[in-house]
């Protein structure tokens, strides 16, 4: 049976009928539940998609991260951000307009002055060009002076230590004799084969530029010396054990700041427990972004008990991703937590393709508060400067942005990687604007993840640590080394200096040897002078 509609009204049609067997089939219900199950799927299909697109992208390495507003000329030196439109569901107020010009001086138009001059410090090897006719009776006027940079393998080479010995009679008895010759001086591994020079030039070979031990062994016995890899363990594990004081002052300095950023990323590990696999461990990296010291830790686990230890008698401000075993410390007397907008900012780059609407007005607000990060840095603000200018000119867009992100949320409820986005930045928006309070702060976490970095590139080189003491000294290594990076300072002259002067230096006088205090030998003997 059927209703129709008479005189315009509107009639609902009736789909219940009766089937040959006489029951009734309730036709109206069955389309319900198929157009839910359909909805689910199609959500179903989205996620998946979303997580097929984030493993092609962990597959394929670096990815950009980087948004451009598609109202954005690329042409245009300067970068001037305009507000983008608010999707039609918000009532909010358009948020202010911030400019940030990059100013770029004009073109010199003057005569080119050629190449910049090589290093005085270069070596500098001379070949003469005589011209071929004969210049016996002609006047020199002057030389025409080509360089050209050159590039010959690394040495091996033998430092033999000639000690001539001496019979000298004794001043008491004349008819008695006693042996003389010169002591050896003091090496870092006594005894063993390699110099201070080898030793520093395998340690920054691997942990600096990369190269697994067996490709330096490989580069060794083309140079016609065959070591064997236990014995490059062997010392690489001495000299660990000699400048462990080293690594204890650097984390001791660390922790004594008021501001730190922490993170941290796996490590491979053979594990005797766990034949035919690894073990997967974790550095956990700490730093201090002002002083420009940085501490890797390593631990077995991704617990809070590695954390829980390095911080313990730490006060100040910590700043983290949203990993909840961080969140602990927030509550921790004397410690304040804030979050990374780029880690926020990350998920809205990768929602993306889940709702481009939503996902670019949040990734045009953001990009605001990094403009006016850059302005500061440009002019080198100070830190009272830089937070009055954050008060002024950020504020304002955290508290419209967030009020905005709330009412999106609740209004109509997204789903997907958007609503994932968006619920991770409402829960912290407190702590990721915490940032405008102080000039110290940074408001993300990149300096740690860019100290990170060598440890995601050399372990796609090295592919595991060969245990968990191993992994250890690894971790000591990447804190010293990373700490010569942030200071500038030439890694192998560091460590080739401080492992001739450690084995006599005083071990109450220990800092002086960490790489943002270090001075050359003969600097420190000119100023004690």
């Amino acid at each position: 049976m059927r209703a129709f509609c008479f005189a315009g009204i509107r009639c609902s049609a009736i789909f219940t009928l009766m089937s040959a067997s006489g029951e009734h089939i309730d036709y109206q219900a069955l389309y319900q539940a198929s157009e839910l199950r359909n909805n689910q799927l199609a959500e179903q299909v989205q996620q998946l998609q979303h997580q097929l697109h984030q493993i092609a992208k962990m597959l394929g390495g670096f990815h950009q991260e980087r948004f451009t507003p598609a109202s954005a000329n690329p042409s245009q030196l300067a970068l001037e951000i305009t507000p983008a439109a608010a999707p039609a569901s918000s009532s909010l107020v358009q948020a202010k307009k911030i400019t940030y010009v990059k100013t770029s001086t004009a073109s010199d138009t003057s005569t080119h002055p050629g190449r910049a001059k090589f290093s005085e410090l270069l070596r500098r090897e001379e070949v003469v060009l005589e011209p071929a006719e004969d210049v016996r009776h002609c006047k020199k006027i002057g030389e025409d002076i080509t360089e050209v940079l050159e590039w010959k393998p690394g040495e091996l080479y033998v430092k033999r230590y000639i000690r001539y010995k001496y019979v000298c009679p004794v001043a008491e008895d004349t008819s008695a004799t006693r042996i003389v010759i010169a002591p050896l001086p003091v090496r870092a591994l006594d005894k063993s084969i390699a110099g201070e020079g080898l030793l520093a030039q395998i340690i920054i070979d691997k942990f600096v530029d990369h190269l697994p031990l067996n490709r330096q062994l490989e580069r060794f016995k083309r140079s016609g010396v065959t070591i064997a890899e236990s014995t490059v363990a062997g010392l690489l594990r001495g000299v660990c054990e000699l400048i462990k004081p080293l690594g204890d002052a650097l984390l001791a300095e660390t922790v004594q700041a008021g501001y730190l950023h922490a993170d941290e990323t796996g490590i491979r590990v053979l594990d005797k427990s766990k034949q035919g696999t690894t073990h997967k461990g974790f550095f956990w990296v700490y730093e201090d972004s002002i002083n420009k010291l940085v501490y890797f830790d390593y631990q077995p686990g991704r617990g809070r008990a590695g954390p829980e230890s390095i911080l313990k008698d730490f006060k100040g401000y910590l700043q983290t991703d949203g990993y909840d075993v961080y969140d602990s410390f927030d509550k921790e007397p004397g410690i304040t937590q804030l979050h990374c907008m780029a880690h926020a900012r990350r998920k809205f780059h990768d929602a993306l393709d889940n709702d481009k609407e939503c996902a670019e007005y949040v990734l045009t607000e953001m990009q605001k508060l990094y403009a006016i990060e850059a302005v500061s840095k440009e002019a080198e603000l100070s830190f009272e400067q830089r937070r009055e200018k954050r008060q002024r000119e950020a504020v304002p867009v955290l508290k419209d942005l967030g009020e905005w992100m709330k009412l999106r949320y609740m209004n109509r409820l997204p789903k997907g990687a958007i609503a994932e986005a968006l619920a991770y930045s409402i829960k912290r928006w407190g702590t990721l604007s915490l940032y405008t309070t102080d000039g110290r702060l940074q408001i993300d976490n990149n300096a740690v993840e860019r100290s990170i970095r060598p440890v995601a590139i050399g372990r796609k080189n090295y592919l595991f640590c060969g245990s968990h003491e191993a992994a250890k000294r690894a971790a000591m290594l990447y804190s010293l080394l990373g700490t010569c990076k942030l200071h500038g300072v030439n890694p192998y002259d560091w460590l080739k200096d401080v492992l001739t002067r450690i084995p006599t230096h005083h071990i109450n006088k220990i800092q002086e040897l960490l790489p943002h205090r270090w001075q050359p030998l003969q600097e420190s003997l000119n100023k004690n002078i």
